[in-house]
Formats: structure tokens, sequence, C-alpha cells
């Protein structure tokens, strides 16, 4: 081969003639400006919101429309006239918010805002597996839409985002809410959260180890508690001590250890992480009986069943009870709690994900070209496309991936 001939034919391996057109059409701009409507959330003490006026802005600047029903972002402190100046339209009547191509929402539709759904739009909110029926479903598979659970959505990196930051929110608050109960204040055992020279910290046992776990001991340790963590993974304890760059005590599910420890403590968390929708431990009545009156006890996997027997579900605003002189404070959806902080953490997500439906030219697209982007896809086109769900209901599904295939 001579020296001229291979030249020649390094240029026609580099040039794009050669390239399929499949990778062509992958880096054409084929960007489109999106449709997005914001209804106000009506469920029980929702208060956050998924866009804030801050990025409103960023979105109507690049052509996007977005309408919010007035008074949407009041509860996490965001005013009509900040979002109207960021750009949106705010409106007064529910069903113009539903005549968007996208709605986004934090709390599932209520079966009433299910009815203003209309085939082809694009839901995202949560799902609440914990709470799901087969009826629910189906009054959604009737709407003909597609349904993104943000519980299931998962990043690049085969993370679930919104998870994680909600997790990472209830995990810091709930150490404040244990301050504030352990103070007499509140009918406490009148102590403080940690510990001063000369005085034995607060004991502090967290169950589970996932991201609530890690938020919460970070907090207790930064205050100078003692803690202890429980959960049956191993490799979940290790990622823990790892993260929290602590030498903390850790351990397995053994109850003898775990009920001893759990009866000498200030402070118990409830934060197991639930596995196809059970918890995998639930502590007994007779312990909790046990455990030193005034102590707290913080339940955040009450809205999937609780891990105490004692657990019942409360409300911000009527967060705690008393069970066997015990304070239980048992209120689903701790984020709520600060809802501008949960909101400007939701906003940092979705901000991007709608830039990315509008860089491939919308939802359709964005799934064909993007597979962990299917992650929170459970109705594709008015059919169910989760297994797990169909699974639990005994319901037919599609595979995701061959229906976009065949429409692509």
């Amino acid at each position: 081969m001579t020296e001229k001939f291979a030249v020649e034919l390094g240029k026609i391996a580099t040039s794009q003639a050669l390239y399929p057109k499949e990778s062509m059409l992958a880096v054409e701009d084929r960007r489109r400006n999106l449709f997005i409507g914001i209804p106000k959330e009506s469920s029980f003490q929702e208060n956050r919101i998924g866009l804030t006026p801050d990025a409103v802005k960023q979105l109507t600047d690049q052509g996007h429309r977005i309408r919010i029903e007035t008074g949407a972002g009041s509860p996490s402190k965001y005013s009509d006239h900040e979002y109207s100046e960021a750009g949106a339209k705010i409106v007064y009547a529910t069903d113009e918010v539903y005549e968007a191509d996208i709605i986004l929402k934090i709390a599932p539709p209520t079966y009433d805002e299910i009815e203003y759904l209309r085939p082809g739009q694009t839901l995202i909110s949560a799902l609440h597996f914990g709470n799901l029926t087969s009826d629910y479903i189906n009054a959604l598979l009737r709407k003909k839409i597609n349904a993104i659970s943000f519980e299931l959505l998962r990043d690049k990196s085969e993370a679930k985002p919104v998870v994680r930051a909600m997790s990472e929110i209830a995990g810091s608050t709930v150490m404040l809410v244990a301050a504030e109960y352990l103070s007499s204040s509140n009918e406490g055992k009148g102590i403080i959260l940690g510990g001063i020279t000369g005085v034995a910290p607060t004991k502090v046992v967290i169950l589970g180890a996932g991201t609530v776990a890690e938020y919460a001991a970070r907090a207790a340790l930064g205050m100078g508690a003692e803690v202890r963590v429980f959960d049956n993974h191993i490799y979940k304890l290790r990622r823990l001590k790892h993260n929290v760059g602590s030498q903390i005590f850790t351990s397995t599910l053994d109850k003898a250890v775990m009920y001893s420890e759990i009866k000498q403590a200030d402070v118990v968390i409830g934060a197991f992480v639930s596995e196809e929708g059970q918890i995998t431990c639930v502590v007994e009545e007779g312990v909790v009986a046990q455990m030193s009156p005034g102590s707290i006890i913080i339940d955040v996997c009450i809205d999937q069943g609780g891990c105490f027997e004692t657990s019942e579900i409360t409300s911000h605003s009527r967060p705690t009870y008393r069970k066997y002189d015990i304070i239980h404070y048992c209120v689903p959806n701790i984020p709520s709690r600060v809802p501008r902080t949960a909101s400007q953490a939701l906003s940092n997500i979705f901000t991007p994900i709608f830039t990315e439906y509008s860089k491939y030219g919308g939802i359709n697209e964005v799934l064909f070209m993007n597979e962990h982007y299917r992650s929170g896809v459970y109705i594709y086109k008015g059919s169910l496309t989760n297994g797990h769900i169909a699974k639990k209901f005994g319901m037919r599904y599609k595979e995701l991936g061959l229906m976009i295939a065949v429409r692509n």
C-alpha cells in the first residue's frame, strides 16, 4: 500500500458519508418548545412545588410556555407575582392548567384531577406505591396518557435523584425534630440533642442505612450525639460509615443487640428502605414500652406502613402523640415541613430534565435516545409498562423498550 493511497483511505474513513443516518440524526438539533402546566396541590399538607420562579424564568427564556394555577407556590412562600414576573401565565381555573402538554405535580393526582387529563398528555408526579390500588392505575390507563413517577426516575449514574434529594432533606430534618421534642418545652426529657463537656451524650439509634439514615447520622454526630445504626445489608452499613467519615457503631439486625440499644436510646429513627412495598423490620410494641419515658420515636417510613408496632400516621398540624409515655412523630412527607428547600431541590432536578426533553424534541424522542429516562415511565401511550405494578395487581403490561422501538 503506497503512502498516498493510505492518506486517501484515511480521508474516506473519517468522512460523514460513511456514518449511519441514525448517528447523524442523533446529533441533529430537534429542539422543540414545551408547554408545561403546574396545578395547585390539593393533597393534604403537600406544600411543595416542582419549579421555583428562578427555574420558570430559565425555561421561559428558552421559549417554553408555563401555566401555573394561582396560589400553587404559596405554601413554599412563592407568590403569583414572582411567577408572573418570571414569565409564567397565572390561571385561575384548574382546567386551564390541564390544557398543557406536560403536567408537573408533586402528589399523585386525585380521582377528580385525573378527569382533567386527556390522551397524549405526559403526567410527571409521585406515585406513592404504598397506597396504590388497581382502580387508581386503571383510572390513569383509561386516559391514554404517558405517566412518569419521579420516585422511580434515574439519572445517568443510575441513582434516583428525586428520592435522594428528598431523603437528604428528611434525614437532616428529623434530627431538628428530635432536638425540638427532647426539650422540656415540648414535655420531653429536657435534654440537649448532642453532648457537652462532662455530660453524657444523647443516644440515637437509627434503623436502616440508606440516604435518610446517612443524613440523620451526619446531623446527630455534628451535634455530638452517640449514634448506633442497624441494617441487614453489610454493604449499606459500610457505605454509610465511609460517607459519614466516622467510625460509628453499626450492626446487622440482631434483635437482642438492637432491642437492647433501643431501650436505652433517647431518640430512635425508623428509616428502613421498603423492599417491594414491605418494611424489612418491625419493632415490637413490648420493646417500645420498655424505652425510657420522654424518649422520642420518629418513623420516617410511616407512609410504607411504619417500622414500629406502635406507629400511627400523624400530620404536620398534629405531629405527635404519646404511647407508653414515648413521644411518637409519625408524619409522612417530612420534606413538606421545609417546602421551600424541598421545592428548590426538586426544581434543580426538573429544570435540566425539561431542557433535555426540549433538546430531543419531546418525551417520545428523549425516551428513544436516552434509556435511563425510561426508568420512571409506568404508563406509555395508555399502556401499563411497569412490571412491578403489573405483578402486584395481576395486570398485563408491555415492555416499554419494544413499544419505543416499534414506534421509531
